[in-house]
């Protein structure tokens, strides 16, 4: 039970407005975690969500800057994406060498996933719901970008590789945006998902950042598993990682059935 924001919580409109309340409730059964309050979350990520963490365009360049000059050793982002082109080369043995894969990374944020993407020599496009994430997709990242609810948006194309890097926590219904991946994933192709780890964060206590307010999802490795089958996948490789950040995370490949 929660009756006002752990420390390091940002605060946002939704959450300010009002009497703090709610409280984590974890299934006996998967392990996996749910967050429950009446607080209306609304359009948090066409607005909110950059304006509360970043400030403004000017944040999320600063924010960038700083996150992809750590070094590997300490950058989250590093070992994830070694990670899907160590996957990818493995995945797609058969290709033909002069193929450049394409990549779709779903809620791209502060696109330091697609910067490193790119630099990799990878085709990606960056998608998110916010104006000036795309805005600093297109223009400091220097990917394609699209602008949009990934529920809401059709004819974006296809994809080999399609990522939810931290994600499907911050939605209601995360089998159903696992799900329409699925039209969108060229034959052969796989996506990667991460996510908070809850079964590792929790034995360091309710305050951890994998339970802050903006994750209605916290999971477990058995719900990850539970949530790609229902999706309409099958995993491929499935692991759970500390993070130089110190956050607890899962990851895992998949394939369509």
């Amino acid at each position: 039970m929660y009756d006002s924001p752990p420390e390091g919580e940002i605060r946002f409109e939704f959450s300010s407005s009002r009497s703090y309340q709610r409280e984590i409730r974890r299934c006996n059964l998967c392990g996996h975690f749910i967050s429950i309050h009446d607080m209306d979350v609304g359009t948090l990520y066409n607005n909110d969500y950059v304006s509360s963490n970043y400030q403004d365009q000017g944040g999320i360049a600063r924010a960038f800057k700083r996150i992809i000059s750590l070094p590997p050793s300490q950058s989250d982002n590093a070992g994830r994406v070694q990670r899907i082109l160590d996957f990818s080369t493995n995945h797609f043995v058969h290709a033909t060498k002069n193929i450049v894969l394409s990549v779709l990374d779903v809620g791209s944020g502060l696109g330091v996933f697609p910067y490193k993407i790119k630099e990799a020599g990878l085709d990606c496009t960056a998608l998110d719901p916010d104006v000036r994430s795309v805005r600093h997709a297109r223009e400091m990242v220097g990917v394609k970008a699209i602008h949009g609810d990934f529920m809401e948006i059709q004819d974006i194309g296809q994809f080999d590789v399609i990522t939810f890097n931290k994600v499907l926590e911050h939605v209601e219904n995360p089998v159903n945006m696992l799900a329409k991946s699925l039209t969108h994933l060229n034959r052969g192709g796989f996506v990667y998902v991460e996510v908070p780890d809850g079964e590792s964060a929790v034995v360091e206590g309710p305050e951890r950042e994998e339970f802050f307010i903006d994750h209605p999802h916290i999971f477990s490795l058995t719900s990850l598993s539970l949530l790609s089958i229902q999706a309409g996948f099958s995993v491929q490789a499935i692991e759970r990682i500390r993070e130089p950040s110190g956050k607890h995370t899962l990851r895992v490949f998949l394939k369509t059935n």
